[in-house]
């Protein structure tokens, strides 16, 4: 019997905690098991979401990681764990869930995943040989899953985030700060907005037509690529990387997780991760484009997630007048004018197109 278990995440006021307790007793009880419940803490600090809980049972440390999810999130880490990654022979490089529950009102889902311990990517202070686990994982997922049949599938249960997802994000939040109409201190703020968005708005075709020339095959993508959903593992055979929290896996162009990934580094350190990634390609037939062709699909990339940021609060203003949107919009702003370029300028040469073999 494990004891406690009725006072797990007792004081978040979590949806779903019957169903989550429930599943913890059926994966940790059992004949013969003793222990108790020790502890838990929160992984994201700007989450209520996610948490490792910490058991004795039979003398024994034993730890796992709780996520609160939609059904459809859920879904999306299921298939990539079970059936998008063993696709292209890559199983057991994500997070492998252990168990899940939803919870009775059918709004939230709960995955029990096995514990990575304290293994996440140091990005800051970079040791070369975990970053190179870590690329070389990602050019596995981005080269052998270019192609697939599945690719449909992931478009289906993931996302795309492709060209027609940059489009539409650029349109969408234009119909929404247009509607926007704010209290008099704030009309700078929109007007400041609205010529980011119309100036993004007029490059489209421009920023398309480099996606299609440079932005190769599309493929399965991780999304949401930050040093903390990598970990590089020590193992008997060596270092051993995997991918977690592939709630925004989707479809599209390989330099949208590229860019994401790189932009956790210093600047001084992301020429020799490209060059890592430029290298762990290559023997798929992939040639990457030129830095200055790269730069420019970086740029499109990290300015279509920084417009994503901003629909959410100008719609919230639109219907709902919240007190937090101007605030957020405010804060949109300035991600606006931070944008530099991700690599060191380059001298302009001509481009290789990436190419599959």
């Amino acid at each position: 019997m494990i004891k406690g278990l009725d006072q797990v995440l007792a004081d978040s006021q979590q949806p779903g905690l019957d169903e989550l307790r429930a599943l913890l007793k059926e994966l940790l009880d059992g004949p013969g098991c003793t222990g108790h419940w020790l502890d838990q803490t929160k992984l994201k600090p700007c989450s209520e979401r996610v948490y490792r809980l910490r058991f004795a049972i039979n003398d024994q440390l034993r730890s796992v990681v709780v996520k609160r999810l939609r059904p459809e999130t859920a879904r999306r880490n299921e298939l990539v764990a079970q059936r998008w990654l063993p696709a292209i022979g890559l199983s057991g490089r994500s997070a492998s869930v252990v168990g899940s529950a939803a919870a009775r009102t059918g709004g939230w889902a709960w995955h029990v995943y096995e514990d990575l311990g304290q293994c996440e990517l140091n990005s800051c202070q970079p040791d070369r040989e975990r970053v190179r686990a870590a690329v070389e994982l990602l050019a596995q997922v981005h080269t052998r899953f270019a192609g697939q049949p599945l690719m449909g599938e992931v478009r289906l249960h993931g996302g795309d985030l492709g060209l027609h997802f940059h489009e539409a994000t650029v349109h969408d939040a234009l119909r929404a700060l247009i509607a926007w109409k704010p209290p008099g201190d704030c009309w700078a703020l929109r007007a400041r907005l609205l010529r980011y968005l119309h100036r993004l708005n007029d490059q489209l075709p421009q920023r398309a037509q480099a996606m299609t020339t440079f932005g190769g095959p599309e493929t399965l993508l991780h999304g949401d690529l930050w040093a903390n959903n990598v970990f590089v593992i020590p193992t008997a055979t060596g270092l051993h990387a995997r991918l977690i929290d592939w709630d925004h896996a989707a479809v599209g162009p390989y330099s949208y997780d590229l860019s994401t990934f790189l932009l956790r580094f210093p600047a001084e350190h992301r020429r020799w991760v490209l060059e890592m990634y430029r290298q762990a390609v290559a023997p798929a037939g992939w040639r990457l484009p030129s830095l200055q062709a790269l730069n420019s699909l970086f740029e499109t990339h990290e300015y279509v997630r920084i417009v994503n940021r901003l629909i959410w609060p100008a719609i919230a203003q639109v219907a709902d007048h919240a007190p937090w949107g101007v605030e957020a919009l405010n804060e949109v702003g300035q991600w606006f004018e931070a944008v530099t370029p991700v690599l060191p300028r380059p001298e302009a040469h001509p481009s290789a197109q990436l190419v599959p073999a």
